[in-house]
């Protein structure tokens, strides 16, 4: 199975490439399942029932979010009503769920979405929280695949090992910055720490560039509007052993606006 997942989608620009691009790339590659992290998708915070339905309308099968999750009050909606997963380690009483099991192909297929705690907000211990549910998931999905969306790098591949062997892939989000250390762990477990972003790459993380120099240079509030130029889509490939759940492969990818 071809699993295809998106890195963190920056609000309306880039809403509209995988709109007017997602469905070729998909059929270009034969991905099976699309993951999308959408924390980010309504104006660069939280995600609303419009912005979902516009990323599943483009192709996306699961959005998965991160710390932003609830900047939004219409989030909650999305969460109870679509197939959208926030971090499981928010706890049991946060709207939504952090697992989401859906079948593809006959097969079912795990999503699992985890919040770092280092230099993030507090919330309770991915680690734990993962640990106390992965034999329940597993006896329900021999694929799974884990959003780790965090800041430190130690914390994400920590995060890859502590689950190699267990998950299919463990797959970074947050910094909106792709890192070039994918590979499989144990022979099992497809990992990179950072997947990147779907938005502007003439932007600082999707962002006006010129508004967050001048925030740095000052140190005064600046409003932080979306960028529109150089709009492009970075993503992972992940090749997966439907009789084992074991990672075949995982490759990096990235199309641009201009040549989807």
């Amino acid at each position: 199975m071809k699993i295809l997942f998106i890195g963190d989608i920056v609000g309306k620009p880039a809403r509209i490439y995988l709109k007017e691009s997602l469905a070729g790339i998909r059929g270009a590659l034969n991905a099976d399942f699309v993951v999308a992290n959408g924390e980010n998708a309504a104006g660069g915070s939280s995600v609303t029932p419009d912005t979902a339905r516009e990323i599943f309308d483009s192709g996306v099968d699961v959005i998965t979010t991160g710390d932003h999750v609830f900047k939004k009050k219409e989030a909650r909606d999305v969460l109870e009503k679509y197939d959208c997963v926030r971090p499981l380690n928010y706890g049991e009483f946060a709207a939504g769920s952090g697992v989401l099991i859906k079948e593809v192909k006959g097969q079912k297929v795990a999503v699992i979405n985890l919040l770092g705690r280092v230099f993030m907000q507090p919330v309770d211990c991915p680690f734990k929280a993962v640990r106390d549910i992965i034999e329940d998931v597993k006896s329900q999905a021999k694929i799974i695949v884990v959003d780790m969306h965090a800041e430190a790098t130690s914390e994400k591949l920590a995060m890859g090992y502590f689950l190699s062997g267990k998950v299919s892939a463990v797959v970074g989000t947050h910094t909106h910055i792709p890192t070039a250390d994918e590979r499989i762990l144990e022979n099992y477990t497809a990992y990179i720490t950072d997947v990147g972003m779907t938005g502007s790459f003439d932007s600082v993380l999707g962002r006006e560039k010129h508004q967050i120099i001048e925030r740095f240079v000052t140190n005064m509030p600046v409003r932080f509007n979306l960028a529109q130029k150089d709009i492009r889509m970075q993503a992972v490939i992940v090749d997966v052993d439907e009789d084992t759940g074991a990672a075949r492969s995982i490759k990096r990818a990235e199309y641009k606006k201009d040549k989807p």
